[in-house]
């Protein structure tokens, strides 16, 4: 498997040239850009660009030289962060220069949150006497121990020009072919990233699925990553490398996975890191080894009131993976199968909030396939890049463009007094103890708790909920906090990408329905303001005790006077849950009903309807004028031409 130099996005490389006074920084410079040894040198070079046919990557150098002195270390400190990589220099025929590296110059760079590639270049090669011959190896090892940054050290002369044009080819080289997202050196292995896109390459590879590359698999394999065929010669000479090295790398059937992962690793061992990255970047990935946006057709320019939704047939895609995962057939996935899933994406995907307890689970934990189709429906409404790059790493083969959907806007769908939606996001607001967390774990089918414990961040619920007539919707809550409820609707669009806003009380205490009633206020002045008004429900929690009389008397009055359906009366203790959801899912359904209105707002639409009559009157008026204006002139016109 030969090697080839990989292409990169970037459009130039920027080096910072940093070290003591007198290490030959700017000499180094003059060789490199003039290519002959320099005459007469400034004392600090003016920026110098390296044009792109210098190295085989075509991408232009630039570099920068630097003073050391202390006036200047503002000016410093600004270049160094804006380096892609830093050429530090010593003088080989000056201990001192060489000590001040790790007694200075790299605590500095550390201190400087400085994380670029470090070329270390000893200068003046030429100047440093015999009884000074020690091996580069046996001065450097110790201080690239301690400072692993260091990408690579390289002695030079400007005077003799040996060596002079690798520093900067090492330092463009770590910068484009950057080893640290590739291999550990404390471990010499390649590192868990690595060796999960490197896996999925090789199942992307292997056509024929039975777990090796045949001859004609590498073959195809060589051509798309370096544009050249394999000889049959060398498909041997690699397979016998391997086999030397890794006795289950290769089988009667071809390259194994263990064999193509133990080939990267020795082409990063040789320094060969650019066919590793040749094959990288041909399949997608970027510096940070995920899936680079020119792979990722994701929609843009979104309206605050459109959502992204999974298309029907990536949902099917999604559930045929859930069926050869689910081992057992027991309807369910458990949590190591879901692991083995994800061994071809960065990371497991919800192994964190908000997606980590957000789905439905059995008794034991594992993912039924409903929670694990709203898993996919949460991440695609909250980050369709992230959905859509993990559909792929998973093995969706569809059309990526084809894969997400973008909804209508809201606004029409009020106009048209339906929606074509199939996921439904929902804002559940209430004060503390009300009952909110007790109806997201029923919504997962989780058994109720008499224990409270407040809620101190957003937390998210999201399941499939079957509709007459088989037809089914995805309906994702979202607890608000109640210390989080003036962040929310300081934002005028925090309305736009929801469908329903939920509000439940405690229907047992006075405080809260009043705090309930005061945010259902707040939010129907929000959307009143915004114009993304939304359908608003009240949910009577706690229905198993005795109600607050009041709160039930107040309740029909505030509903009718706003325009909204009167409190659905629930009770998670009972599990008497009145069809809440599917009632919700009904608001969501008819955009245009339960949108609360004020008496603020309702005076508003009265003046607006007023104004708008009256500019009808008066452009009828004016309507009239002109046409009797242009009769009287018809008929004036008429009369002098019969006199």
């Amino acid at each position: 498997m030969p090697g080839g130099s990989g292409s990169s996005s970037r459009t130039g490389v920027r080096v910072v040239v940093v070290g003591d006074r007198g290490t030959g920084k700017s000499s180094l410079i003059a060789a490199a850009a003039t290519e002959s040894v320099p005459e007469k040198v400034p004392p600090v070079h003016a920026p110098t660009r390296l044009p792109p046919d210098f190295y085989p990557d075509r991408v232009p150098v630039t570099i920068i030289d630097t003073s050391s002195s202390l006036e200047n270390k503002g000016k410093l400190n600004e270049e160094l962060k804006r380096a892609d990589a830093v050429v530090l220099t010593y003088a080989c025929n000056q201990q001192s220069t060489l000590s001040r590296l790790s007694s200075y110059w790299l605590p500095e760079l550390r201190r400087l949150e400085i994380k670029v590639p470090i070329i270390v270049a000893g200068c003046k090669l030429d100047l440093r006497g015999d009884h000074n011959a020690t091996s580069l190896e046996e001065v450097m090892g110790p201080i690239m121990q301690q400072f692993r940054e260091i990408e690579t050290c390289v002695e030079c002369s400007a005077t003799t020009m040996i060596q002079v044009p690798d520093v900067f080819y090492y330092a463009q080289k770590a910068v484009l072919h950057p080893t640290a997202p590739l291999f550990d050196h404390d471990e010499q292995t390649l590192k868990p990233r690595c060796v999960r896109a490197l896996k999925r390459i090789f199942i992307i590879c292997d056509h024929d699925m039975d777990g090796a590359l045949n001859d004609a698999e590498l073959n195809e394999f060589q051509v798309k990553c370096f544009n050249a065929p394999l000889q049959p010669a060398e498909i041997v000479g690699v397979k016998r490398v391997v086999q030397e090295k890794q006795h289950d790398g290769v089988n009667d059937l071809g390259l194994t996975l263990s064999g193509f992962l133990f080939l990267h690793a020795l082409f990063i061992e040789k320094g060969r890191l650019e066919t590793t990255w040749a094959v990288l970047r041909k399949f997608g990935y970027g510096d940070d080894l995920e899936l680079r946006d020119d792979f990722l057709p994701v929609p843009t320019k979104l309206s605050p009131d459109q959502s992204v939704e999974l298309a029907s047939e990536a949902v099917e895609f999604l559930r045929g993976i859930f069926g050869l995962y689910d081992i057992d057939n027991d309807g369910a996935v458990r949590p190591a199968e879901l692991e083995d899933l994800f061994l071809t994406a960065p990371e497991s995907p919800w192994d964190e909030a908000p997606y980590k307890d957000a789905a439905e689970t059995t008794a034991l934990g594992n993912l039924t396939l409903k929670g694990f189709v709203s898993k996919w429906a949460l991440m695609t409404l909250l980050d369709p890049r992230h959905s859509l790059a993990n559909l792929i790493y998973v093995g969706y083969g569809g059309d990526p463009a084809a894969a997400l959907r973008v909804t209508r806007k809201r606004s029409v769908d009020r106009k048209k007094q339906q929606t074509e939606r199939n996921v439904f996001r929902c804002l559940l607001f209430g004060p503390q103890n009300a009952g909110k967390s007790a109806l997201l774990n029923s919504f997962l089918e989780r058994p109720f708790s008499e224990n409270y414990a407040p809620t101190t961040g957003e937390q998210y619920a999201v399941n499939v909920v079957d509709q007459p007539g088989g037809n089914k919707k995805t309906l994702i809550l979202q607890e608000i906090p109640e210390e989080g409820v003036k962040k929310i609707l300081s934002n005028k669009e925090a309305l736009a990408s929801c469908d329903v806003t939920i509000f439940v009380y405690d229907s047992s205490d006075e405080y809260s329905w009043k705090r309930t009633k005061e945010l259902l206020v707040e939010v129907a002045r929000l959307g009143e303001d915004s114009g993304y008004g939304v359908p608003c429900l009240l949910i009577a929690s706690k229905d198993d005790l005795k109600p607050y009389t009041m709160a039930v008397q107040d309740s029909a009055r505030v509903t009718q006077e706003l325009g909204i359906e009167p409190p659905i009366p629930v009770s998670m203790k009972s599990k008497d849950l009145n069809n809440v959801f599917s009632r919700i899912i009904w608001a969501a359904e008819h955009p245009h009903l339960n949108i609360p209105e004020t008496e603020t707002g309702r005076n508003r639409k009265r003046y607006r309807h007023l104004v708008n009559s009256s500019l009808v009157f008066v452009s009828v008026g004016a309507a009239v004028a002109v046409v009797g204006l242009a009769a009287y002139r018809a008929y004036a016109a008429r009369r002098n031409s019969s006199s």
